[in-house]
């Protein structure tokens, strides 16, 4: 056997070797009858590379295959990739334009591109699965599926017909009244000129400014304005023509449709049901708006009045779909002010009919009015900011302000849109005093703009800003097929873990909306829907079949296709092969486990739960696994901006796949995120190290000298070697107990103490002596010995399984490889109390004589003398039986039966004796209890400072979360530390 395990080199060759012996493949190494066990894989998008959450995520998937693959069940791990639509469009279209003798995608057209797309999936679509293999994990790759196979273009040779079912679906769905297409607000990436998920939108603060308008009211109203305290005190009272209101997004008052009040603002009941006018326009042309009463105002936040901007906010949207308000349309696909149809004064003049209540408008109608003034149309929306608000501004509807006053802040032009909110009553409408006016002039008014931070949506990948765009789009009408999905988890037919996640779940469910399920792109699936001239729609699985519903009727087929969501949210059934009825969706179908991050319960979870029972009228899987974030070691989410990321492949590269996997499963505390480092790695690493020093240690004592150790658990006489084979069966049982709950982090740490602290540290050392050419235990010991390590490696393979897998194979011939082997059944009746209670007394005294000599600075190598009193005729015959093995490892070179203990010892109580260290002649005890109270001072020092750190609100309010907890961590070391210290100046009294 190799000094060390080389990793570098031991990888490749032994996952090269479970494939070619199809280690992998469903229903390998199954016993005759065996129940099914069946995971899907979260399908990685095609254009991934491997971070930290795929690494954690199928770590813990390879751990439950492995095991249950080991226990004899039929098992299936179900491999692939999800076509990820707008991933992969903006890959392979960066691709082209890095040679500018490239066509555009839109140059290209359709066809032509999309063959791009699959030649670059052809290529480099397979670099994630490759990576995972690095990681070690058993997926059956000969199944590996996709989300676009049998896909117009797709390969002949491509794995499965996932399209076809998908398109079924669709087709099924929507002439069951659960598909349908309609208008309503979206997400919007003007980049990309698609609507997009809210996954795909990340919210980041960002500097922001708030604008403070007037809307004056129609044909010169006034009304009085009245503001009270909470007393019911009148604190202003004035004469007011105008309606006060703030915006982030002065653009969107273009589309305004109402200013909204909250019913029981007693400030604003003499206007409400009146017309006031939107302060931006050609005045000849000055559009006029409803002010209403609405629930969603806050009276007491700002001026309490909130516009209604239906089009462009989805609290706007809801509150004009209450209050039957239209929504307006600003904006192009591309985020420019709209350059369409009739000129703005004729739009306007619609628009102030439908305010007077003299007409309605069909939403089509509403649409195709554009409420741009001619002068902004076809600007940026940021651009259109800019010019409404010096347009306001110029004309004196903006709130001014008192100069200097500590709100204001410099606007600037293209600031971003941010969370909508309303300003404080305004002043009357002064014009700013000139620079050169006179000491005793008024104070000098400017226009009222709030610098503040607001919460700004950005496209995840195209990195703009987010636009809420009403458009047509095709919906779920989700509310039809939540129901069975909701009772699922409510009756326990499938459970969430950790229960904490079923709230969420509840929570997305319960408040469901309609789900949108197309995209603007090109590549994914296309919607199986064509139109005739009329609009009239025709959905069929192919062109020909839609034509056979329109005979004669000359058919467009939409050009949109499926959100990605939808696709993979049918994944456990079409990587079975559904629709048909093949032999793997009958064998493992219900599935058993999916494991998932918690970020797309709603997104991926539940939209399985959704898909799989409105199509097959079963739930997918019988448990939900949600982990929790791997986050840097002081708690930070990693990102590269921050520069903390762990890339697992370089970590693999470093320490080896085993480390990394025991790292994350022992890390893997239900609902908790983890915090990784690289000294954890080294650490596990270590571990296997010890583990590999083992195993030489056995096969140098000829532990092996026959050949692989026998499956069958051996006989023993020897105290030591029955203390071993008990502490494994309990082990054994702790193990499977915890992967059972999904307690991974149960699982390792039971291994890591097992493996490490019994048979590392304490029996290889007890068994030394017993492995003596004349001892009598020899032979005993040596197959005592291999068995404990052959089950310390069955017992790790699924953690750790390319270490195991090499020492195994090691050791001699083996019917199986390790991945293969049996896992073992014994119970922990095969421990022997009275060995474990013996063992248990040896171990007990080992260790606080090595405490004591550590609390006092005994110098490690020095043999010292040891003295007892009391001592039992069962402490007397567990002594004796062990009198070697105590005194080399605790450095004792004698034991002295006393009377009394003589001065200057320290005691060491036992069950059945107290033992005692004569140390007055080895340390200087003055100087000892000189360095122990100095040490406990500067220690108290430092826990003084960081208890009344935690004891500051204000600090506990305004420092960064993970500041405290590694403020609470120090505080508990720290602690932890001054115990021992203060133990240590006890025991030192006893010397007198």
């Amino acid at each position: 056997m190799d000094k060390t395990f080389n990793a570098a080199e031991a990888e490749n060759r032994l996952y090269a070797a479970w494939e070619e012996a199809g280690c992998f493949t469903a229903g390998a190494n199954a016993r005759p009858g065996a129940e099914t066990f069946c995971i899907m894989i979260p399908p990685p998008n095609v254009t991934g590379s491997l971070h930290m959450g795929h690494a954690f995520n199928n770590t813990l998937q390879d751990i439950l295959i492995r095991w249950k693959r080991m226990q004899g069940y039929d098992t299936l791990w179900q491999p692939g990739t999800d076509h990820a639509g707008i991933a992969t469009q903006m890959v392979v279209e960066r691709e082209l334009a890095k040679d500018k003798s490239n066509a555009t995608r839109r140059e290209m057209g359709r066809e032509a591109f999309l063959e791009k797309v699959w030649e670059w999936k052809g290529q480099s679509g397979g670099t994630i699965i490759n990576q995972l293999k690095r990681l070690g994990t058993t997926c059956d790759w000969s199944r590996e599926a996709f989300t676009m196979s049998g896909a117009p273009g797709a390969p002949a040779d491509a794995q499965g017909n996932f399209h076809d079912a998908v398109i079924k679906v669709f087709v099924d769905l929507y002439h069951k009244g659960y598909i349908y297409r309609g208008k309503r607000l979206v997400n919007w990436d003007p980049h990309f000129e698609t609507a997009i998920s809210d996954l795909e939108v990340e919210n980041v603060e960002v500097p922001g400014h708030m604008w403070h308008f007037k809307y004056p009211l129609a044909d010169g109203q006034t009304y009085d304005y009245v503001e009270k305290d909470a007393d019911g005190n009148v604190t202003l009272r004035e004469t007011r023509d105008y309606i006060s209101i703030a915006t982030t997004r002065p653009e969107t008052m273009l589309g305004d449709g109402a200013v909204a009040v909250h019913p029981s603002d007693e400030r604003y009941a003499p206007i409400v049901g009146k017309l006031c006018e939107i302060p931006v326009g050609p005045k000849e042309h000055r559009r006029l708006i409803p002010i209403i009463t609405d629930e969603y105002p806050d009276p007491t936040f700002g001026s309490g009045a909130v516009k209604i901007t239906g089009a462009h906010d989805f609290n706007d949207y809801a509150v004009a779909k209450r209050g039957g308000i239209p929504c307006y349309r600003l904006m192009d696909t591309a985020g420019r002010m709209r350059n369409d149809g009739q000129p703005y004064a004729q739009a306007a003049e619609i628009a102030m009919t439908v305010a007077r209540c003299e007409r309605s408008l069909t939403e089509a109608e509403t649409d195709a009015v554009n409420l741009v003034p001619d002068d902004l149309r076809g600007l940026d929306r940021f651009e259109a900011r800019e010019k409404v608000v010096e347009q306001i501004t110029a004309e004196g509807l903006a709130v001014m302000t008192v100069a200097g006053d500590p709100r204001l802040g410099a606007p600037s032009s293209g600031s971003p849109r941010g969370p909508r909110a309303e300003e404080t009553p305004g002043q009357a409408r002064d014009e700013a005093a000139p620079e050169d006016a006179p000491e005793d002039a008024a104070p000098a008014l400017v226009p009222l703009v709030e610098a503040k931070p607001i919460m700004q949506p950005f496209g995840d990948r195209s990195k703009v800003v987010i636009e809420p765009m009403l458009t047509d789009q095709w919906f779920v009408d989700t509310d039809q097929i939540v129901g069975p999905a909701l009772d699922a988890v409510r009756n326990g037919d499938t459970k969430i873990l950790p229960e904490r996640d079923e709230k969420v779940y509840f929570h997305w469910l319960e408040n469901i909306e309609p789900w949108c399920i197309s995209r603007q792109l090109w590549w994914g699936h296309q919607i199986p829907v064509w139109f005739d001239e009329d609009g009239n729609e025709y959905c069929a699985p192919s062109e020909a079949e839609a034509q056979a519903l329109a005979p004669g009727k000359a058919l467009t087929r939409d050009p949109d296709v499926l959100d990605t969501w939808f696709s993979s949210g049918l994944w456990p059934i079409g990587t079975l092969g559904w629709p048909e009825k093949t032999p793997e969706l009958e064998k493992y179908f219900p599935t058993n486990v999916l494991i998932t991050g918690f970020d797309i319960i709603f997104f991926w979870v539940a939209r399985m739960m959704m898909m799989q029972y409105a199509v097959v009228g079963q739930k997918p899987f019988d448990t939900v696994y949600v982990h929790a974030l791997v986050r840097d070691e002081k708690g930070k989410k990693m990102s590269k901006s921050l520069g903390n990321v762990l890339d697992p492949l370089e970590l693999i590269d470093e320490y080896g796949a085993d480390a990394v996997r025991f790292t994350l499963t022992a890390m893997a505390a239900m609902g908790r995120d983890l915090k990784l480092s690289t000294q954890r790695i080294a650490g596990y690493r270590n571990f296997g190290t010890k583990l590999w020093n083992a195993a030489r240690f056995a096969e140098m004592n000829g532990v092996y000298a026959g050949g692989a150790p026998s499956a069958e658990i051996p006989q023993a006489t020897a105290t030591v070697n029955r203390w071993i084979l008990g502490e494994t069966a309990r082990v054994r049982e702790e193990v499977d107990a915890a992967l059972a709950a999904y307690r991974f982090d149960d699982a390792a740490n039971a291994l890591y103490r097992f493996v490490w602290g019994k048979v590392c540290d304490w029996y290889v050392e007890f068994a030394k002596p017993l492995l003596q050419e004349d001892a009598p235990e020899k032979a005993e010991t040596r197959a005592v010995m291999g068995w404990v390590i052959d089950q310390c490696l069955i017992l790790l393979h699924p953690m750790m399984p390319f270490i195991t897998e090499e020492l195994w194979g090691s050791m001699g011939a083996r019917p199986k490889m390790l991945i293969h082997t049996d896992w073992p059944a014994y119970a922990a009746d095969l421990a022997d109390a009275e060995a474990d209670r013996e063992m248990t007394w040896v171990i007990a005294l080992i260790e606080d004589i090595r405490s004591a000599r550590a609390q006092m600075h005994v110098p490690a190598g020095l043999q010292i003398p040891l003295v007892v009193t009391g001592m039992t005729d069962t402490a007397r015959a567990a002594w004796d039986r062990n009198a070697t093995l105590i005194t080399r490892l605790a450095r004792i070179d004698s034991l002295t039966a006393v009377e009394t203990f003589p001065k200057g010892c320290i005691t060491v109580p036992a069950e059945g004796a107290t033992f005692g260290l004569p140390l007055a002649e080895v340390i200087d005890v003055g100087e000892e209890k000189t360095r122990l109270e100095k040490s406990l001072q500067k220690l108290g020092k430092e826990i003084g400072g960081l208890a009344g750190r935690l004891k500051n609100p204000k600090f506990i309010e305004s420092a960064p979360e993970e500041v405290v907890e590694e403020t609470r961590e120090n505080l508990a070391a720290r602690q932890d530390e001054e115990a021992k210290l203060k133990a240590a100046l006890e025991r030192m009294a006893e010397l007198g």
